[in-house]
């Protein structure tokens, strides 16, 4: 365990890939969860795992094997930051439709990623004002209008969504508005603006890349630069600060509801 740190080890991960037959394999992932005292939640998808949780850090990480021990995500990684307190209420395993709704069938992350840029070389993109090839770079923020208000990167584009199935129509509409620039997708955690990018493609922008990761890791792998305000979370930390620790504006958050 980190010495320094609070005594609960919050992870969440996500990975896609095909599971034929989602309602087993919740019923499985639910029976481990609830012998190892795990809260949290598990989204079991047709495209994949989707999954956030807390507690002691063996119990935690058990987890993360029983996951990672589902055929097709033994590569399933997680991002890690730590709680004095317990963020979730119960566990909950559920089977649905997609990790996260865009109703878009055809795109399918598990058949073949967009472009993925890591973290440390975001931030040297950053820095310098271009990519690798001199192209001006643009942060595109997937997320809901709310979770933007609470923190995003510096200059950051977004049309003000007020869920995720909307983004498709805005990219119609605002998509060309990129098409100078080197566009980094960015989210929460990583499932929206991986889908985002792909969709990016189909409209003909492709030089859309993802940032892996998304936010979370982002803040955990670098010291936060070009980062602004705090990020929202949906558990009952509210918001987290760029040390990832619950932000101090962080109370009575949680209560709001993901459309």
């Amino acid at each position: 365990m980190n010495p320094s740190a609070p005594g609960l080890l919050n992870l969440a991960a996500y990975h896609f890939a095909p599971i034929a037959h989602p309602t087993p394999v919740a019923a499985a992932l639910r029976t481990q969860a609830q012998a190892l005292g795990i809260k949290g939640t598990v989204l079991v998808t047709p495209e994949g795992l989707n999954a956030f949780w807390a507690a002691p850090e063996a119990e935690a990480q058990a987890m993360l094997q029983a996951l990672r021990d589902v055929p097709g995500f033994a590569a399933l990684k997680a991002k890690a930051s730590w709680s004095a307190a317990c963020p979730f209420k119960r566990l909950k395993v559920k089977v649905k439709r997609e990790m996260i709704r865009m109703n878009h069938p055809a795109i399918q992350p598990g058949q073949g990623r967009a472009p993925i840029v890591d973290a440390p070389t975001l931030q040297r993109w950053l820095d310098q004002g271009h990519d690798d090839q001199g192209r001006p770079v643009r942060m595109l923020d997937t997320r809901n209008a709310f979770e933007v208000a609470h923190g995003q990167f510096a200059g950051a584009t977004h049309w003000g969504l007020g869920q995720f199935t909307e983004f498709p129509q805005a990219a119609q509409q605002h998509g060309h508005e990129l098409a100078p620039y080197t566009v980094v997708s960015y989210c929460t955690g990583g499932i929206r603006c991986e889908k985002a990018a792909l969709y990016m493609h189909t409209l003909g922008l492709t030089n859309v890349w993802q940032l892996e990761g998304g936010i979370l890791e982002y803040l955990e792998r670098t010291n936060g630069k070009h980062w602004q305000g705090n990020c929202f979370v949906f558990d009952e930390r509210g918001t987290l600060n760029a040390e990832l620790a619950p932000a101090a504006s962080s109370a009575n958050l949680a209560n709001q509801v993901q459309s």
